[in-house]
């Protein structure tokens, strides 16, 4: 049988020091054998699978016992589930009763074959929200939303607040985000695993592997964007903002994401920006993280021009790696990005393309900015923080309710 081996609580020593390694350690023998099941929507695409994948590894580890539930769905499921997301970051829908039906029909499916007899249930964003009405509730439930909240749709937050007020808790990524609530509301910033395909240390020949393998040419700065599909994403204005800088500088712009199951709008998003490719734009479908790991560390510049953002992992990645960020000043960018210390936050295609312009420019700059990102991850968004705030939740709530000792 093969040794896999997976990342240990002791490997973050090196980042964390060897007292936080301990506090984590201590905090989670009081938990031992407690059983924690999370539910989303995808195994993969996007930050939220990224960070289940990582967490639920480490929790484990760490003696908890921690599974991951990912809830099953017809396609105008998840169009009804993708325009309530879009709606909750600002967008509009015509939420009718026929949608609603569907949407709790198809949770009502996935919660008879769904058998959960566990310690805390932790349910992820909007899709599996109705869940709850559909047990005996006999331990603490959780709503993880990773969205942006700052401003939603009243109608659909008021449907989607008769759910959420069954819940025992709502933990959102922002204080910015806070709702009007009964419940207790927590506030956890995302966060990274530095040790997983997209982010751990990376040879230079495997990187440039990885590019030769896309045939993605190196003779020319590179500018890259690596997010989902997505219009909040805007990728149209990173194109815009690149043709506008490459009048300046000449550089090579590669777009690379992919439809996660649960997003019906990323192929149509993605066929859109494949007619603005030309010999020194790609734009890349693919789930390749060993690719994006190249790509973030030979960037000279990496942008994520979000016009909303739950949180954006994407530019914690690129922080991670020491790359020149370029943010949208919107949701939790500003949170990671401190303007002209760490990286450049703007608001508009034409400040996106003077930074580029500048980056590309001034080497020093890029190495200067990189340096002070990679730190701020590793002070503040590191996998280890996040796993201790969920720690010491389920310590508040073991305290509270009657959970096994």
């Amino acid at each position: 049988m093969a040794d896999f081996q997976v990342t240990q609580i002791e490997d973050y020593a090196p980042y964390i020091g060897s007292e936080a390694v301990e506090r984590i350690v201590r905090k989670a023998e009081r938990l031992r054998d407690l059983h924690v099941v999370n539910v989303n929507s995808t195994y993969y695409g996007g930050g939220v699978a990224q960070i289940l994948s990582s967490q639920t590894l480490l929790l484990n580890q760490l003696g908890i016992k921690t599974g991951w539930r990912v809830i099953q769905g017809r396609p105008d499921f998840f169009s009804i589930t993708k325009k309530m997301h879009n709606a909750l970051q600002g967008g509009e829908i015509n939420l009718t009763e026929q949608k609603k039906k569907i949407y709790q029909e198809v949770i009502y499916e996935n919660a008879l074959r769904m058998h959960l007899d566990h310690d805390m249930v932790i349910v992820h964003d909007p899709q599996p929200l109705p869940l709850i009405q559909h047990f005996r509730k006999k331990c603490p439930w959780i709503w993880r939303c990773h969205v942006d909240l700052s401003h939603p749709d009243p109608e659909l937050w008021r449907y989607l607040a008769s759910f959420i007020e069954r819940y025992d808790a709502a933990v959102l990524s922002l204080e910015d985000y806070a709702q009007a609530l009964s419940v207790p509301q927590r506030f956890f910033m995302p966060a990274i695993d530095p040790f997983s395909s997209t982010n751990r240390e990376l040879m230079e020949e495997e990187a440039q592997e990885r590019l030769d393998h896309y045939d993605i040419p190196t003779d020319l700065p590179l500018v890259v964007q690596v997010s989902r599909f997505d219009r909040w994403k805007d990728p149209q204005g990173v194109i815009d903002a690149f043709r506008l800088a490459r009048k300046e500088v000449a550089c090579t712009l590669v777009l690379i994401g992919n439809v996660a199951t649960d997003d019906p709008e990323g192929k149509e998003i993605f066929e859109s920006l494949c007619r603005c490719g030309d010999d020194r734009i790609f734009i890349l479908s693919c789930q390749d993280s060993a690719l994006v790991n190249a790509l973030q560390r030979r960037a000279a510049v990496v942008l994520q021009k979000s016009i909303r953002e739950g949180f954006g992992l994407t530019v914690t990645e690129a922080m991670w790696k020491g790359a020149a960020v370029i943010g949208g000043k919107v949701g939790g960018i500003r949170y990671q990005i401190q303007d002209g210390v760490n990286g450049f936050l703007v608001s508009s295609v034409e400040e996106a393309a003077q930074r580029m312009v500048q980056l590309v420019k001034d080497e020093a700059l890029q190495q200067r900015l990189g340096e002070k990102a990679r730190e701020t991850v590793r002070e503040q968004f590191l996998l280890t923080r996040l796993v201790e705030q969920y720690l010491d939740l389920l310590g508040a709530f073991k305290a509270s309710f009657l959970l096994k000792d």
